[in-house]
Order: structure tokens, then C-alpha cells, then sequence
């Protein structure tokens, strides 16, 4: 290589063509563009399912909201609220309080197809158990079209007694508005018509779990007929005192729930 005289190599300048220059800035135009396509897919795709989750809130609130109501109607005529579930002349449980309210959610049909004197899940009731009540599905789990995830909250000291029917004036004489059902994790979902309900355990521990159907908690339907997202950093003291018609004269009920 023939250097300078002073010995330095020679060093070359590469010239790029006006023609080379206008295609890395048409490539580099092209690269931000992509990258402004991806990033507004993001922010639509963020933004729709956000509208798709306060819908589903929604349509849980409502169903809850009629469930409520549904309850409410039942104890205008019989004087109490329905037990959990009816038994069988041994005691085994048949029928959840779910099926006793299909009257008053415009599902008498169904309710007339069930065989009261037969299990829940006894062949003779095989048409009515795959009926489809949309008041029970939250809109989050659609595959499961056959389960609910609104559970009584049945302890022993709850709105709903295991097997008998029990009167307003009883559910608020200590704590005035108590929770009475629940909207359980989507591994806790239960066949619509099943006699299975939520215990304490359930209902302390749900809210920690990772398949809840709504960020930040679950929704539950208060002996009032009104629902509320109970967030899930409710201390386990809280709940405990917000599902007990004794209540608990240190915790003021409705703290630390969202509307």
C-alpha cells in the first residue's frame, strides 16, 4: 500500500450516491413506521380489552343485581330467604337455592322441567341440568356454559342456613348488611343446579387466587341487593365480619370494598 510521504497510510473516503442516501432514509422511515404500526396495535389492543373488562364487570354486577333481586322476591313469598339447598327425606342435599329462584328470573320453564324429589343430577333431570341460565354465567368463563361461579356464602353464622329458610329481621339484627353470595375463582365454578356452596375457607381464600374473573378482586352480592367489587386485599378479619350476620363492632361494614 503506497502510504504519504510522511508514511502514513492513505485514507479512503467512501461517497455515498444520492441515490443510496434516499433509500437508508426511505429504510429508516419504513423501520419507524412499523414500530409506530406495532405500538398503536398495542395501545388499541390495551384500550379494547380494558372496554372488554369493565363489560364483563358489568355483566357480572347485573346478574348479581338480579340474583339479589330474585331473593328478595322469593322472601316476599315464603317469609325467609331459601335455605342453600333442599334435602331428601335422609337428609341428602337435592337442590340448590340457584334452581328455587329460577321462577323469579324468568325461568319457570326450567324450573318446571326439575323433578324436586330427585337429586340435582339424577337422569331425570339430565334436560334441565344443560339448560343454559345466562343470570348464573360470568361473561369471563364462556366455555363453561353449564357452571356458575355465584356461590351462597353458607357458614354458621351466614344469611343462608344449610337447609332452612331464614327471615330478613334474623340476617340484620347484628351486622346490617352482610354478604350473602359470592363470585368464586373460575377453578371454584360449580354445575348451576349443584347444592354446593361457599364455606369460609372458600371465601377467605378466594380472592388470593390467580384466576379470578376481574383484576383486583371479585364482585359479592350483599344482603341488600347491592354488589360491589371486594378488593382482593381485604384482610381475612374483614371478611370474616362482612359474612357474619353478627358482625363485628370494630369493623365497619363496607370498608375497604369498591363500588
Amino acid at each position: 500500500m503506497t502510504g504519504h510521504p510522511d508514511g502514513s497510510p492513505h485514507k479512503f473516503t467512501v461517497v455515498q450516491s444520492p441515490f443510496i442516501k434516499v433509500v437508508m432514509t426511505l429504510v429508516k422511515l419504513f423501520a419507524a413506521l412499523c414500530l409506530g404500526v406495532l405500538l398503536l396495535g398495542f395501545l388499541v389492543d390495551l384500550a379494547g380489552e380494558r372496554e372488554r373488562e369493565a363489560a364483563r364487570g358489568t355483566q357480572c354486577r347485573n346478574n348479581l343485581r338480579q340474583i339479589g333481586l330474585a331473593l328478595h322476591k322469593y322472601h316476599d313469598d315464603y317469609g325467609g330467604f331459601p335455605p342453600a339447598y333442599t334435602v331428601d327425606a335422609n337428609g341428602k342435599p337435592l337442590h340448590s337455592w340457584r334452581t328455587l329462584l329460577l321462577p323469579y328470573l324468568d325461568h319457570k320453564d326450567v324450573y318446571n322441567a326439575i323433578d324436586l324429589s330427585k337429586p340435582w343430577d339424577d337422569p331425570v333431570n339430565a334436560k334441565a341440568n344443560t339448560a343454559v341460565v345466562a343470570v348464573y354465567l360470568c361473561s369471563s368463563d364462556q366455555e363453561e356454559r353449564h357452571r356458575t361461579p355465584y356461590l351462597a356464602v353458607v357458614t354458621p353464622g351466614s344469611c343462608m342456613r344449610s337447609t332452612e329458610s331464614r327471615p330478613l329481621s334474623e340476617v340484620t339484627d347484628g351486622n346490617p348488611n352482610p354478604i350473602m353470595v359470592i363470585e368464586v375463582p373460575m377453578n371454584s365454578a360449580v354445575p348451576w343446579m349443584s347444592p354446593q356452596d361457599a364455606d369460609e375457607n372458600l371465601v377467605l381464600n378466594s380472592n388470593s387466587r390467580d384466576d379470578l374473573h376481574h383484576a383486583g378482586g371479585n364482585y359479592v352480592l350483599f344482603v341488600d341487593a347491592s354488589c360491589h367489587l371486594m378488593s382482593s386485599d381485604t384482610p381475612a378479619a374483614k371478611l370474616r365480619s362482612l359474612i357474619s350476620t353478627a358482625g363485628d363492632e370494630n369493623s365497619e361494614p363496607g370498608a375497604d370494598v369498591n363500588q
